[in-house]
């Protein structure tokens, strides 16, 4: 699922059966309206939702397209990615005390002359000059005694991930169904977690089975993912 750095637009109900509610619908899909856990702060969703609710018109036009037209191709988005307006909006959503990567430039060094980095950093991917840089790699322990492979890109290329992601989102965004909830806006594990609580609350459950895909991030088929996202 993709990240949408927790933004979108004002709430927007979708046409789609994928997005319907109704009784033939799972119990985690059906909950997901609920109010929330006392333990997500209920300021912190509106902070969530009010990023999410001021999307440029643009990607308002965007998102009600996909909405209406499930096979709508969009071939004209790259000028939305590197608008100035995005491109900021994505660098003060980093996280400010990320790891930096091979290039050793922190958020702090960056932001000191914002505004001219990011009008030469709209400028290469307007002009088709940007180049994303080698990840730096390191490892995190794992629970079992393992260790996992980590890539930290560079502060750059972290803003323009999250602006191609806050793109991608206004048209796949209303695809996903209900019960997912990785890397969406406005959704965590905690979200999840509370759905499987009134899940398991709310009906008669002889079993859960958890699982995890081994090295999934590490296993997948770029060449496959682009022809799906181009699809």
């Amino acid at each position: 699922m993709m990240n949408g750095y927790r933004e979108s637009d004002s709430p927007i109900i979708s046409e789609k059966p994928s997005n319907k509610t109704g009784d033939n619908k799972p119990v985690a899909e059906k909950v997901e309206k609920r109010g929330l856990a006392e333990r997500n702060p209920s300021k912190q969703n509106r902070s969530q939702a009010q990023s999410w609710i001021f999307l440029p018109n643009e990607l308002d036009r965007i998102r009600y397209a996909a909405q209406r037209n499930r096979e709508e191709q969009f071939t004209s988005l790259w000028h939305h990615v590197y608008d100035i307006r995005r491109l900021r909006r994505s660098y003060f959503k980093l996280k400010r005390n990320s790891a930096a990567g091979i290039d050793g430039k922190t958020w702090k060094e960056y932001g000191k002359n914002l505004g001219d980095n990011l009008k030469n950093l709209s400028e290469r991917l307007r002009k088709g000059a940007y180049r994303a840089r080698a990840v730096k790699r390191t490892y995190i322990p794992k629970g079992d005694g393992r260790q996992r492979p980590i890539g930290i890109p560079v502060l750059e290329d972290k803003i323009v991930q999250r602006a191609m992601v806050e793109v991608l989102n206004a048209i796949y965004e209303v695809d996903f169904l209900g019960f997912s909830y990785g890397f969406r806006p406005g959704r965590s594990q905690h979200n999840a977690l509370d759905a499987v609580v009134e899940a398991i609350e709310g009906r008669k459950v002889n079993w859960v089975l958890d699982l995890d895909i081994r090295g999934f991030f590490d296993a997948i088929d770029h060449e496959w993912l682009v022809k799906f996202v181009e699809h």
